[in-house]
């Protein structure tokens, strides 16, 4: 932004000290004049000693007047320099913290969010200033970071499909004897891939730039309608999947809270016991907290290790590290999860279950009761 060039805040500051010492200085020189002219008299009689009848009359006053306005206006010229380089140390000292965060802003500005200030001293406002500035930093450093990993990841995941869809092309134009059939399978399922992957992708985007409508949503409802559309993948699995919970409002949008009821449900079926001898299970549970409301998703499962489940909500980060299983999918299904909570002012915590699974917890701000009904206790 082009300013019109001013003074510095240095010089200000340094003209306000000098400003406020004369101030003092004059105020101070008034006080002594007028004590004077309270307890001097405007002229004295003077009778010289030997001639009592002979007396002069002596102007105390207009005498006193004259030997006191040089030696204040001495003072005050005093003041004035002592002020001028005075303040212009103490606002240099002052202000030297500022040219450190001046100069980190600047770096940051360069693209360098590496820097940081670490201001020494005791905490002050230009320590609060600089720690906010450090931790501000810090923010955009590990979102910037995150962020070229996303696109990068982005990008290697997108090039899949199409690479293969070329390859599927090339085997096909060489050999027009192939069966068309076959091809035309792999293509539409390479294909289904891309678009899955692009339309996650574009959820994302949505979520975190919070262009949604906020309405009324029960939880319970949407987990009952997540479930009941996956249960025929849960069956196929040979996963029990259970729904409890009372009647939990919030707000935020249906379409995205729903899709994150589902990418919960479908992870913990998909990430569970393997074979289909009925002991995989799925629990689905909402309830009501004093502010808040949550949606806990527990599956059974392998035993995860303890540094794992803080790393499964990155992007592309899929969970076939754990169970094998042929719905490995985009490796987007608990980062759009996390990024719809956060846009909801929510929170996401995964905890791994001791006896085998993953236990993940929605936490949302609490809505009006849906449809009018009060809420569970």
């Amino acid at each position: 932004m082009d300013r019109a060039p001013g003074p510095s805040v240095r010089l200000r500051l340094t003209l306000s000290y000098a400003g406020f010492l004369m101030l003092a200085g004059a105020l101070l020189l008034a006080a002594v004049w007028l004590f004077l002219l309270r307890y001097v008299p405007e002229r004295a009689l003077i009778v010289p000693s030997g001639t009592p009848v002979t007396y002069d009359v002596f102007p105390v006053r207009s005498n006193l007047l004259r030997v006191f306005a040089p030696r204040a206006a001495g003072v005050l010229a005093f003041l004035l320099l002592f002020g001028l380089a005075g303040g212009w140390f103490l606002a240099g000292r002052m202000l030297a913290p500022l040219s450190r965060v001046t100069e980190a802003a600047r770096a940051a500005a360069d693209g360098s969010l590496s820097h940081r200030i670490l201001l020494p001293g005791r905490g002050d406002e230009f320590r609060e200033l600089a720690d906010a500035f450090d931790t501000m930093l810090a923010r955009l450093d590990a979102h910037v970071a995150e962020q070229r990993r996303f696109a990068a990841n982005a990008s290697h995941e997108l090039r899949t499909p199409l690479a293969i869809s070329k390859a599927l092309l090339d085997v096909a134009r060489t050999d027009p004897d192939r069966d068309t059939g076959e091809l035309l399978g792999r293509l539409h399922a390479v294909n289904a891939r891309a678009i899955g992957l692009t339309e996650a992708l574009l959820l994302i985007s949505r979520a975190e730039q919070r262009a949604f409508v906020r309405e009324d949503v029960d939880l319970s409802l949407l987990a009952e309608e997540a479930t009941e559309t996956l249960l025929p993948l849960a069956e196929k699995h040979g996963i029990t999947v259970e729904t409890s919970g009372d009647i939990t409002p919030a707000t935020g949008s249906e379409a995205l809270l729903l899709q994150l009821t589902t990418n919960l449900v479908h992870n913990a079926i998909v990430h569970n016991l393997p074979g289909r001898d009925g002991r995989g299970r799925v629990w689905v549970t909402t309830g009501v907290r004093p502010g808040t409301v949550t949606l806990t998703v527990e599956n059974t499962g392998e035993v995860l290790p303890p540094g794992l489940a803080a790393t499964l909500t990155e992007p592309f980060r899929r969970g076939t590290e754990r169970v094998h299983t042929d719905h490995a999918g985009s490796g987007l299904g608990l980062a759009i999860v996390r990024t719809i909570a956060q846009a909801h002012d929510g929170t996401l915590t995964l905890v791994p279950r001791t006896s085998g699974g993953l236990r993940i917890t929605v936490e949302l701000p609490a809505g009006r009761a849906a449809g009018g009904r009060p809420p569970g206790p």
